[in-house]
């Protein structure tokens, strides 16, 4: 009996079981761990649905795609003895010079905990368009005789428009209607009639004034396209086929031009139907508030199992240093303290900056978990030890968070330094050796 109670003794003592015990509670530890992740993304789609309703009622990303000028063409051919039918084609000119200059005036919404940037802009569009040649296409004169042309504006959303479009056409005023006839080059924006351009150039000018969100954007359609902006807010991100040639941003707003030729584009000045489409060549700016917090949130999870282990490990070690055994409820109790660090950091950098949210919760976590280890250990030398080991992962987790082109290699330069160590201090344990402890420090 008494050889039955030893090796009970001994493999309830065992370093090697308790290591194995750690390892599973670690593990077990990823459950709650991947439910706050499953937490983050909750969170970011409620963000990104909020964003989109503000967006429906104040006017969605803008994109300025013209104006085409596009004739109508119709031929009547025999298809039998007494049967006709009649076949109509669009033919569509692109300007010859394009200039846009506009400002653009952001606009802070808040929907509930939830900042929205929306804007506004007033641009003016001017340029010209050369005589359209419609032989070029293979048109005759006589299937454009008597039939109707008309300029249009493609607009992503016409919901942003706040004043009628009133167009300058040569000496001629005109008013655009919303739609698109033909719907080949763009399929939302607005249109007017115009008189067909005989032998010399036009020039036509008009102003927008419109609502948007997110990010404004121009497809280059003139021979010569410039494009002129500038705006007080002050972290813009220029996105789309072109950057711009010449920029300035400045805590007080940004400036910027683009000049894009036809050369730089994949289609020409004039086509038939839907023979091209432009919107891959689309370029402007983006005013999105950089919301990263839950894309940081959710990289820092990735850690969780890190964070756990060492801190286990750290736990482990003092436990065999100082001879007191800690039951396995006390390792629980820490790793769902680790764990929660997560879940609170989200909470937080929803209503503060992001750093700020990280500081709040490392001290509170860090606050928490030297209280309780020093509750265990009752030895100031451990739970300083515990306290230092805590405060540099969670140090190296944020240079990582901020690290997004080289966190792949700090990370696994961190790690290797982490292995390093733990093989260091774990170099003198006996593995095979009992863990006899004692409940309460003498």
């Amino acid at each position: 009996m008494e050889t039955f109670d030893n090796i009970k003794n001994n493999l309830f003592n065992s370093v090697g079981l308790k290591m194995v015990l750690i390892a599973f509670l670690s593990l077990g530890l990823l459950i709650p761990a991947s439910m706050i992740t499953g937490l983050i993304r909750e969170r970011e789609k409620r963000h990104d649905e909020t964003m989109q309703n503000v967006s429906n009622t104040w006017g969605n990303a803008q994109t300025l795609g013209g104006p085409v000028l596009t004739l109508m063409c119709k031929t009547t051919e025999k298809t039998g003895q007494n049967e006709f039918r009649t076949l109509t084609r669009y033919a569509h000119f692109l300007p010859d010079k394009l200039e846009v200059t506009g400002t653009v005036e952001p606009e802070i919404s808040y929907r509930g905990i939830y900042k929205v940037v929306t804007y506004r802009t007033i641009l003016h569009v001017a340029g010209s368009f050369l005589p359209p040649d419609p032989v070029l296409l293979q048109i005759s004169p006589a299937e454009i005789e008597g039939q109707p042309a008309w300029v249009e504006i493609g607009l992503s959303d016409l919901r942003g428009i706040n004043q009628n479009i009133l167009m300058q056409w040569g000496d001629s005023q005109l008013t655009l209607m919303p739609g698109i006839p033909s719907q080949q080059v763009s399929t939302l924006g607005v249109h007017t009639r115009v008189p067909l351009v005989q032998n010399i150039p036009v020039h036509f000018a008009f102003d927008l004034d419109l609502n948007g969100s997110h990010s404004l954007n121009f497809i280059p359609i003139g021979r010569e396209t410039s494009v002129s902006l500038s705006s007080p807010w002050n972290d813009p991100s220029f996105n789309g086929a072109f950057l711009p040639d010449d920029r300035k941003i400045t805590r007080s707003g940004f400036t910027a031009n683009w000049q894009v030729l036809q050369l730089n584009r994949s289609y020409p000045q004039q086509w038939t139907d839907n023979q091209y489409s432009v919107e891959g060549s689309s370029f402007g700016v983006d005013l999105k508030t950089p919301v990263d917090m839950y894309q940081k949130s959710m990289r820092s999870v990735k850690y969780a199992i890190l964070f756990i282990g060492l801190t286990f490990l750290v736990f482990f070690f003092a436990e065999v240093m100082t001879r007191i055994r800690i039951h396995p409820v006390n390792y629980l109790l820490t790793g769902t303290a680790l764990v929660i660090f997560y879940s609170l950091l989200t909470a937080l950098s929803e209503y503060i900056p992001f750093g700020v949210a990280y500081l709040v919760a490392v001290l509170t976590i860090i606050g928490m978990i030297s209280f309780f280890s020093h509750s265990l250990y009752h030895d100031k030398r451990v739970t300083a030890v515990i306290i230092l080991v805590l405060a540099a992962l969670y140090a190296f987790l944020y240079v990582i968070l901020q690290l997004a082109d080289y966190s792949l290699l700090v990370g696994n330069v961190g790690l290797v330094i982490i292995l390093g160590l733990v093989m260091y201090f774990s170099r003198k344990i006996d593995w095979y050796s009992p863990l006899r402890g004692r409940n309460q420090p003498e």
